[in-house]
């Protein structure tokens, strides 16, 4: 189901839709197991494993996934949480309206497009913030993930400090409601 869509100039209209786990385990599959991914933590999943995993959040209210769709083709992966409901809210002061974020970037469709991070990021935000309880946008990147953390900053975040979650060392970053309007 497509829950928001989005114009961007020069660049295209960005859709993004609820993942269907079993339908879109084979391409989960794919991207969360290559090299580019490997900060994405699933590199030795099987495919049943990613439908599993992707079965288990479709289930949650705190969690959500969505793939970010560009010219009829999946381009990202772009899951929520509420932080207090995660981990990762154990490793800082969670404020009432922050909502936390991954995302993983699907291998290029047609070459790469300069800006196209930023523009997809643009529409990913707009998203978040287009609900009005939405005060705080949390991301907590690889700490070797240096790339992640370079456009996040570029994207407005404040890099926060480093934390110890289960599965990795990971650097919040933070972007107010306030810093993305800027």
């Amino acid at each position: 189901m497509t829950v928001f869509t989005q114009e961007v100039p020069g660049f295209g209209e960005v859709g993004l839709r609820t993942v269907e786990p079993v339908a879109d385990a084979p391409l989960l599959h794919r991207w969360v197991t290559e090299e580019r991914a490997r900060f994405w933590g699933m590199g030795d999943a099987d495919l049943a494993r990613v439908q599993e995993i992707y079965e288990y959040l479709d289930s949650l209210d705190t969690h959500h996934a969505y793939l970010a769709v560009l010219g009829g083709q999946p381009v990202a992966l772009f899951q929520t949480y509420e932080p207090d409901a995660d981990p990762v809210g154990e490793c800082y002061p969670v404020e009432p309206g922050d909502i936390g974020v991954h995302l993983l970037i699907g291998p290029p469709v047609d070459g790469r497009r300069p800006g196209f991070t930023g523009a997809l990021l643009s529409v990913l935000l707009a998203y978040l913030f287009a609900d009005p309880s939405r005060t705080r946008v949390v991301a907590e990147p690889d700490a070797r993930n240096t790339k992640a953390h370079e456009r996040l900053m570029r994207a407005g975040f404040v890099l926060g400090t480093e934390v110890d979650l289960p599965e990795k060392r990971a650097r919040l970053a933070f972007l107010t409601r306030t810093g993305w309007a800027l």
